[in-house]
């Protein structure tokens, strides 16, 4: 995993341990999922090139339906919100099916 930057501490982060250690906490979770978003879209990348070699469609509305549905499953078991999470993950397949277009020439 390439070297994370770090911003300098915030002035109350200095002075409070406790919030400090969330704080770093929540940062390195930051960068693992910025990490992670980059690994699905390099693979993401390979399917869109891959469908456009193939002319299949950019979107699969059924595929969709169904991680959809599983993600907000998961997002139940962990006691996180799935309306966010459906969100999330529809913003994610938005920006896919558009690198899809664009590997297609669309």
């Amino acid at each position: 995993m390439p070297q994370e930057t770090q911003s300098p501490p915030a002035p109350a982060t200095l002075s409070d341990p406790v919030l400090a250690a969330y704080r770093k906490s929540i940062d390195n979770i930051d960068a693992a999922l910025i990490h992670i978003l980059a690994e699905r879209f390099r693979i993401t990348q390979a399917v869109g090139e891959y469908k456009a070699k193939a002319a299949l469609p950019p979107a699969d509305p059924e595929r969709e339906a169904r991680q959809i549905a599983r993600l907000r499953k998961l997002s139940e078991e962990a006691n996180l919100d799935p309306e966010f999470s459906e969100k999330f993950l529809r913003f994610i397949i938005d920006e896919v099916i558009r690198h899809h277009e664009r590997a297609r020439g669309g």
